[in-house]
């Protein structure tokens, strides 16, 4: 009897020790981010410290049925979601049970399913079905005509697009699927940002987010410009698109607090339900914050930190870090192309630059939305078609290095072998503009193209290494215009925020301090600052109390971003000349060639031109 009792406490201290051990584990709190970008899925865990302890990503697919056609699939997408959540899971040993918060960030992409029973349509024409894809992604350009007449309407809702609505946006590949599908088909579908179209996987609710309603799709938020039902009947009916009117724009999310929801950045809009949960691994019931589009999340990841920055700014030592510190800061988040944002108290117009956005991230504040078309794109296509591109990626195999890299070490090489005082020095009588993509801002103009002064015959390394360091130039002085243009407008930036993987070159980050003459800060999760902010997301969420109260975004960016790494502009008077001379240069360039296509199309004004003739037809 005694050998029996003993086996008993001794099961018994052994059960205690693990209940304590789980009760240890319980009371540490994480929370999720997932980033949807273009190419893949990735997900964050951060714990209530905002530190990163698990991170995973997978490539998502993307189908391209003819030229300028992007489309996706958010079952695909779902899955490399669940796949990367159950893959950060094990890599952090994070026990799902801490798990207390998710927050979503995706492009601004178009995503359609039926609304009577919520499976995915198929946007592939001309018979829209034999497939899942059902995404639109935001790089998509089928619906040119489709936005010339929404800008052709000129209605005041234009206004907060920074005058015309982009082709990037959601509203006119709408009205490319209405003008395309089958009645019957388009009658039946529900529209989506893809973001709350996550949100709506997630929790099975259709609460709308106001960033991706906001900035993308036209809806002006009550109170602004008279607004009633933040969508607007006039505008949808003169466009063509007045069936999404009908029961209060239910098939486009509904008329907040009659039939429908929208909430501002991480506000509680559900909890994850059962079969998402199951899927990624979780307990169901874990608080699902209201998300945001990619670049927005970047904004949240990267402008709450402390640094040390210059007089009258913000530095790491400061005992408060209030939301006023974010009027002054610009969130570059650069990747394939780069978006510019920036938050201001009260809205501010700025011709070329989307919004100003109300309610878009923090309740009462306004965002706009500046941009360049292609950043990394651009690098990538310049030094690609130069043709002693293979030459230094042969070189760079035999270095385990990448080409940007090499270059920068190469142009390091370059200075020193010419005696230059600096590496601006080499490039002081190349002057390349580089819309090769079209422009984004502060020209909103897609037929913008590129122009080289100083071209020469040369093949070699350093001819590449030439252009390359224009490309950067001209990179830094177009941040420079944009800043400039909103400033102008009324804007008080003066700091920027980087985040991307461009964050990691370093002759490119003192340029763009240099050519704006302000600091640029570079976060402590160069790779990671999105899904990070994403992060942020779900921990407001979490923190909803009974009544679904949440507390302030900006207290939880400045408690979970980490300390940052200032870049200065240079001190060399000289180079800030030289540099000031070029931006000159660039601004010419830029008018020029408006200039000289107006001048070309007014000569040949009444040309008649044919229809194109395809290879085939040849």
């Amino acid at each position: 009897m005694a050998h029996f009792t003993l086996r008993n406490l001794e099961q018994e201290e052994r059960r205690l020790s693990t209940d304590s051990h789980d009760d240890l584990i319980l009371k540490t709190e994480h929370y999720i981010g997932i980033d949807v970008g273009t190419g893949s899925a990735r997900a964050c865990i951060i714990n209530g410290k905002g530190d990163i302890v698990g991170l995973a990503s997978e490539s998502i697919g993307l189908w391209q049925p003819e030229s300028g056609f992007y489309e996706q699939s958010t079952p695909d997408i779902w899955r490399c979601i669940c796949n990367s959540v159950r893959a950060a899971l094990t890599q952090g040993r994070v026990d799902p049970r801490t798990v207390k918060g998710i927050g979503f960030d995706a492009t601004c992409s178009l995503a359609v399913f039926t609304h009577d029973t919520d499976e995915p349509v198929s946007v592939t024409g001309p018979e829209f079905k034999g497939n899942d894809h059902n995404v639109i992604l935001w790089l998509d350009h089928r619906p040119e005509e489709e936005t010339k007449k929404i800008n052709a309407t000129e209605h005041n809702l234009l206004r907060y697009v920074g005058g015309t609505m982009s082709i990037e946006m959601e509203m006119p590949k709408v009205l490319w699927l209405k003008n395309h599908m089958p009645k019957e088909l388009f009658d039946r579908c529900k529209f989506y940002d893809l973001t709350d179209a996550l949100t709506h996987i997630a929790t099975g609710n259709e609460n709308r987010s106001y960033c991706s309603v906001v900035c993308k799709q036209g809806f002006v938020p009550v109170g602004v410009d008279g607004s009633v039902k933040g969508w607007q009947e006039d505008f949808l009916t003169s466009i063509g698109l007045e069936d999404l009117c009908a029961d209060d724009f239910k098939r486009m999310g509904g008329v907040d607090g009659v039939n429908g929801k929208y909430e501002s950045a991480g506000e509680l809009c559900g909890t994850l339900c059962e079969k998402a949960a199951e899927q990624m691994g979780l307990p169901a019931g874990v608080a699902v914050g209201s998300g945001v589009i990619d670049a927005y999340a970047g904004w949240i990841g990267t402008v709450g930190a402390k640094v040390e920055l210059h007089e009258g700014q913000l530095s790491s030592g400061a005992a408060s870090n209030d939301k006023s510190q974010a009027f002054t800061r610009l969130a570059a988040v650069a990747g394939t192309s780069t978006c510019h944002l920036v938050m201001s108290p009260d809205p501010v117009f700025v011709k070329g630059v989307w919004g100003p956005y109300r309610d878009s991230i923090l309740p009462g504040m306004w965002m706009a939305e500046g941009g360049q078309s292609a950043t990394g794109e651009l690098l990538k296509h310049v030094l690609e078609t130069h043709p002693a591109y293979t030459q230094a990626t042969s070189v760079v195999a035999t270095q385990n290095a990448n080409i940007y890299d090499y270059l920068n070490n190469y142009l390091r090489d370059m200075q020193a072998r010419n005696k230059a005082p600096s590496i601006s020095y080499l490039g002081r009588h190349f002057f390349l503009y580089g819309d090769l993509f079209g422009n984004r801002s502060p020209i909103a103009d897609p037929r913008m193209s590129g122009a080289v002064v100083g071209l020469s015959s040369d093949k070699s390394i350093d001819g590449l290494a030439l252009y390359y360091y224009a490309t950067m130039e001209f990179i830094a002085l177009q941040t420079h215009q944009i800043i400039q243009t909103m400033n102008q407008a009324g804007h008080k930036i003066s700091s920027i925020f980087m985040s991307g993987s461009q964050c990691q070159n370093e002759i490119l980050m003192k340029l763009i301090a240099s050519a704006c003459e302000m600091p640029v800060l570079i976060p402590k999760y160069v790779h990671a600052a999105v899904v990070h902010g994403a992060a942020m997301l779900g921990a407001k969420a979490a923190s909803a109390d009974k009544d679904g109260k949440t507390e302030d975004l900006w207290s939880i960016m400045d408690r979970m971003s980490k300390p940052g790494k200032a870049v200065f502009p240079t001190e060399d008077k000289m180079e800030l000349a030289l540099l000031k001379a070029k931006y000159q240069v660039f601004l010419e360039q830029c008018e020029s060639q408006r200039r000289f296509r107006s001048d070309v199309d007014k000569a040949i004004e009444g040309w008649v031109v044919g229809p194109a003739t395809t290879d085939e037809q040849a």
